[in-house]
C-alpha cells in the first residue's frame, strides 16, 4: 500500500489528540484488515484503545473473533468509533474511561472487564503518555511522575489485577518503542519508561512462563498517531518518520499484525520476545 510520506502539514493538538483532525487521518485498518479467525473465541483488553495503534489492534483483534474491551483517558468520541468497529464484526465490545495512573482504578478496569466478560485472554498494555523537552530542566517533577505513573506502573497494576482471571494459554503485549534502545534525547522521561518496559518485559515473561502465560512487546519506530501532533512542535510534525530507511512514518494499521501473531495460540513457544516494526531501524 502507498502510505503518506513527509512533509506532512505543519499542526498541532493538545494531548491527548484527535485523529480525526489529523492531516492525513491515520489508517488504523477500518478497510484494509481482513481477519480469518486467529483469535476466535477469545477476551482481549486494550488499553489507550480509542485511536491509533490501540485502535488497529482492537479492529484487527475483532476481526480475528475475539470480544475486545478498549480503555482510554477522555476521548469518548474516537472510543465510541472504536466500539462501532468492534460490534460491526459482530463481537462484543466494551469502553471503559479511566485515567490508569492510579493503583484503585486499574483494579477497577479490570474488575469492570471481568463482570462484563468473565475472563481475560490478552492484555494489551499499549496507553502512553510523552511529552518532547529540550532540557532536563524543563522537566517538572510532576511531569516525570505521570510518564512513569501511565508508562510502566499502571502495567504493573493491571498486570496483578488480570492474574486471577487468567488461564494457561493467556497473553499479556506490552507496547514499548525503538526508544527502548535508541532513545531521543528530547524524549527522556518517555524513552526511560520504554527501556523499562521492555526489561520489565523480559523478567515478567520468565516469571510466568510456569503459568503458562506468555509476556512479550511491540516495539514500533515512528508511528502516526494523535501523539505526534500533540506532543511534538510543529516543524517536527512536519518532518516525522523521516529517517526512517522506509522514508516514512508506520500507520497504525501497520502494527496490528504483530499484536495479532503475539496474542494468538500458535505462537505458544513465543515469550520474552520483542518484535520491532520499526521501517528498517535496527534494534539491537
Amino acid at each position: 500500500m502507498d502510505y503518506p510520506k513527509p512533509p506532512f502539514p505543519k499542526q498541532s493538538q493538545t494531548l491527548p489528540g484527535d485523529s480525526r483532525q489529523m492531516q492525513p487521518v491515520p489508517d488504523c485498518g477500518e478497510t484494509s484488515y481482513k481477519g480469518s479467525g486467529r483469535l476466535k473465541g477469545k477476551v482481549a483488553l486494550i488499553t489507550g484503545g480509542d485511536s491509533g495503534i490501540g485502535r488497529a489492534v482492537a479492529i484487527a483483534y475483532a476481526r480475528e473473533g475475539a470480544d475486545v474491551a478498549i480503555c482510554y483517558l477522555s476521548e469518548t468520541e474516537e472510543a465510541k468509533d472504536t466500539v462501532r468497529l468492534i460490534e460491526a464484526e459482530g463481537r462484543r465490545a466494551l469502553a471503559i474511561e479511566a485515567d490508569i495512573g492510579t493503583p484503585s482504578t486499574c483494579r477497577d478496569v479490570i474488575q469492570r472487564m471481568v463482570d462484563h466478560f468473565g475472563w481475560i485472554d490478552i492484555l494489551v498494555n499499549n496507553a502512553a503518555h510523552q511529552m518532547m523537552f529540550d532540557d532536563i530542566l524543563d522537566i517538572r517533577d510532576a511531569e516525570w511522575d505521570l510518564t512513569f505513573r501511565v508508562n510502566i506502573h499502571a502495567m504493573f497494576w493491571l498486570i496483578k489485577a488480570s492474574l486471577p482471571h487468567m488461564k494457561p494459554g493467556a497473553s499479556i503485549i506490552n507496547t514499548a518503542s525503538i526508544n527502548s534502545d535508541k532513545p531521543k534525547p528530547g524524549l527522556l522521561a518517555y524513552a526511560t519508561t520504554k527501556g523499562a518496559i521492555q526489561n520489565f518485559t523480559n523478567g515478567l515473561a520468565q516469571m510466568l512462563a510456569p503459568r503458562g502465560i506468555r509476556v512479550n512487546c511491540v516495539a514500533p519506530g515512528p508511528v502516526w498517531t494523535p501523539f505526534i501532533p500533540s506532543s511534538m512542535p510543529a516543524d517536527k510534525v512536519a518532518d516525522f518518520g523521516k529517517e526512517t530507511p522506509m522514508g516514512r512514518p508506520g500507520q497504525p494499521a501497520e502494527l496490528a499484525t504483530a499484536y495479532v501473531m503475539l496474542a494468538e495460540s500458535g505462537s505458544s513457544f513465543t515469550t520474552a520476545a520483542t518484535v520491532a516494526v520499526t521501517g528498517g531501524m535496527p534494534m539491537m
